[in-house]
């Protein structure tokens, strides 16, 4: 039989295409993760006039209450309700006492699944069955429930408030084909959602810790990218013009396609300005791209482009690029991972620029992942054949502090922006640092801001120091320069 959806795309990602038809799968997590929505969320997706879905609660918030709370949520479908989406409430069959124990309960679910053959049943909160039952009641209920479950083609999901700790024992745990487990983690800058899964028989499934939000749609998986390996790379052979004057020149014509390049460089040195000039180079020849940006809007990249001269609103921008703008509250590793991907899924993009991933990385709060996440996400654009631009964020004074420190091996090509002390002024210049199976330049050569962008000028003869941290050296001796009054003794 064909897998049952989630309704939620990256959980089915997660899952590797759904549920098994006639799994029992337990829904696990603290007050406020997120449960009965992802569980709800299933049910709207799957239920149909042939096939609907059916939702027991047990001991819970009333019906109508319930559904008010859904009411926010796109997928809720007030029309579906009854017809292709079932709430009944088990309270009857629960209070008082009875003395046949939870038997009524069971023979009831098991009675409407075999009769009407509903795509998917939920008990919520099936925890709540605990304080109906002995040990051996339940366990014999549950049994009883799941095995007969089991014979039909119906998926059973067992909602319940289930800590991390109680997973490694319980009847329902035990007897459960799958357990998803829900986890709302705090911590600073940003609180994270995650899920995970504990146990799933009878197929693959995505291992780790994978990011989920709650929205307006409803529940949204950012699958970990390190679970999504490419199947293979993109072999491409033309280079790809940068449209900074000059720079190329010191790169034997340029970066190739496929290429990883990081942009290094102190606030304010112009990795913005060099990642959007690259961008925009690339539409002005057809190329489909996208700007994942965690500072600018996408107004605000529209205005420092059009201060160069560079359209991102005429009909053509529109077809070639696209501005993803991810705000300092929403910064996750997986956000932005599925951001990329869908952008690759979606279209033929050839260009791809980041600034800057030390943001990311400083806010993720995920240092011991960095390095295999990096690997990933080069890895997953790479194979697409597509180009990649990283901007990383250094130290203005003294020695680089690089989030990217011990990865630059990832890279193909790594360029520095970088502040210089000159005679009494400070300038701006760029290194290529490496450049992987080409010749390149190895000089440090000025660098400009003008009304078309940066421009790369000529190669330095006497500035020998970054700013900050090495002594200035020039030919001859320095003229000390005498203030233009003299401060009068006291």
């Amino acid at each position: 039989m064909k897998r049952t959806t989630t309704g939620v795309a990256g959980l089915d990602l997660v899952l590797n295409d759904g549920l098994e038809p006639g799994a029992v799968v337990v829904v696990a997590g603290a007050p406020g993760t997120g449960k009965t929505i992802l569980a709800q969320q299933m049910c709207f997706a799957n239920g149909t006039a042939e096939r609907k879905c059916v939702y027991y609660t047990t001991v819970s918030e009333p019906h109508t209450k319930l559904v008010r709370h859904l009411e926010q949520f796109t997928f809720f479908d007030p029309q579906a309700l009854g017809t292709r989406v079932e709430h009944i409430h088990l309270g009857d069959f629960l209070r008082p006492a009875r003395q046949e124990g939870l038997e009524p309960l069971v023979s009831e679910i098991v009675r409407k699944t075999l009769a009407e053959e509903p795509a998917i049943v939920v008990v919520d909160s099936a925890k709540m069955l605990r304080d109906f039952a002995d040990e051996r009641e339940l366990r014999g209920s549950l049994y009883d429930l799941t095995a007969r479950i089991a014979q039909t083609g119906t998926v059973l999901l067992l909602v319940g408030e289930y800590a991390p700790e109680e997973l490694r024992g319980g009847i329902e745990f035990s007897l459960a084909d799958g357990i998803i487990q829900l986890e709302y983690e705090a911590r600073e800058p940003v609180d994270r959602r995650w899920l995970r899964i504990a146990k799933m028989r009878g197929g693959s499934y995505r291992s780790g810790k994978h990011t989920f939000r709650i929205g307006s749609d409803g529940v949204q998986v950012f699958p970990r990218i390190e679970t999504l390996i490419p199947h293979g790379v993109s072999a491409v052979s033309e280079q790809v013009p940068s449209g900074i004057p000059g720079l190329d020149e010191l790169m034997s014509g340029g970066a190739k396609q496929g290429d990883a390049t990081l942009v290094t460089g102190p606030s304010g040195v112009g990795k913005t300005i060099f990642g959007l000039r690259w961008l925009t180079h690339g539409m002005e020849r057809g190329k489909r791209c996208l700007y994942v940006t965690f500072q600018d809007t996408a107004d605000q990249l529209v205005g420092v482009a059009a201060a160069f001269g560079w359209d991102l609103t005429s009909a053509d921008a529109a077809e070639n690029v696209s501005i993803s703008y991810v705000p300092m509250g929403d910064l996750d590793l997986d956000v932005l991972a599925t951001a990329v991907r869908s952008e690759l899924n979606d279209h033929a993009t050839s260009l791809i620029v980041i600034d800057s991933l030390s943001e990311l990385a400083f806010a993720a709060r995920e240092a011991e992942r960095f390095p295999a996440y990096m690997r990933s996400l080069v890895g997953l654009v790479r194979a697409a054949g597509s180009s990649l631009l990283i901007t990383s964020e250094t130290a203005v004074h003294g020695l680089a502090a690089n989030a990217m420190d011990g990865l630059l091996f990832l890279f193909d090509n790594v360029i520095d922006l970088r502040y210089i002390e000159d005679g009494s002024g400070i300038g701006r210049a760029v290194y290529v640092a490496k450049m992987r199976s080409s010749s390149h330049e190895m000089t440090l050569n000025s660098v400009s801001i003008t009304d078309r962008g940066l421009v790369v000028g000529k190669e330095f003869e006497s500035v020998t120091g970054r700013l900050g941290w090495s002594a200035l050296r020039t030919h001859g001796l320095l003229e000390v320069v005498r203030p233009k009054y003299e401060v009068p003794d006291r």
